[in-house]
């Protein structure tokens, strides 16, 4: 595995030639990442195409090893389901439990009960995942939770996300949407993560 991973990171002139802009990815304005090299994925728990394609992100995610850091950005999209999903994505983040919960989420929407559409049903699914209930109203409440939902949001904006899912290296690469396989994903974003 980590011959693998580590065959990715060998970006030569040959090499490069593989990928073309405008075909396999494209130039943004972007974010300012505060870790490089970075991927980052834009994504909706409410989107069946994220939902499907989020075992190939996190088997490219494996491939690419410690030499990429990973992050993920929920789209609310001005929906009032997506938005809790957003929600859902940050009381991970602040509870420390986002490996948990990550596939719970999309197999509660895609799997089981569908989207969450009151905050009661997100309290109560963080709740099930062993959550004290006064804690998920704390933070619900915080200024850092408003925050948060606003920086995803902008996030997508200055990215120029028009769905999802999006994959974004480096806040300046966007990797144009076709069929991929996680190894020929991960050489990809490991090619776009030497580009200056």
């Amino acid at each position: 595995m980590f011959m693998v991973a580590a065959s990715l990171f060998i970006a030569d002139k040959a090499h490069g030639a593989d990928f073309v802009e405008g075909v396999d990815f494209v130039q943004v304005s972007g974010i300012p990442e505060s870790n490089s090299p970075v991927v980052r994925e834009f994504f909706s728990y409410n989107c069946s195409h994220c939902y499907r394609q989020d075992p190939i992100f996190e088997e490219t995610v494996e491939l690419l090893g410690d030499k990429v850091v990973f992050e993920r950005t929920p789209i609310g999209a001005g929906r009032p389901s997506w938005i809790l999903s957003q929600e859902a994505y940050y009381l991970a983040q602040k509870f420390n439990m986002t490996r948990q919960v990550h596939g719970n989420i999309f197999q509660r929407i895609h799997e089981k009960e569908g989207p969450f559409t009151r905050a009661d049903q997100l309290k109560r699914f963080f709740v099930q995942q062993g959550v004290d209930e006064n804690d998920i109203e704390s933070a619900m409440k915080s200024a850092d939770f408003k925050l948060a939902i606003s920086n995803y949001d902008t996030q997508a904006q200055l990215a120029g996300i028009r769905g999802v899912p999006s994959l974004l290296v480096n806040g300046r690469y966007l990797i144009k949407s076709k069929t991929r396989t996680p190894e020929e994903l991960a050489e990809l974003v490991a090619y776009l993560s030497t580009l200056d």
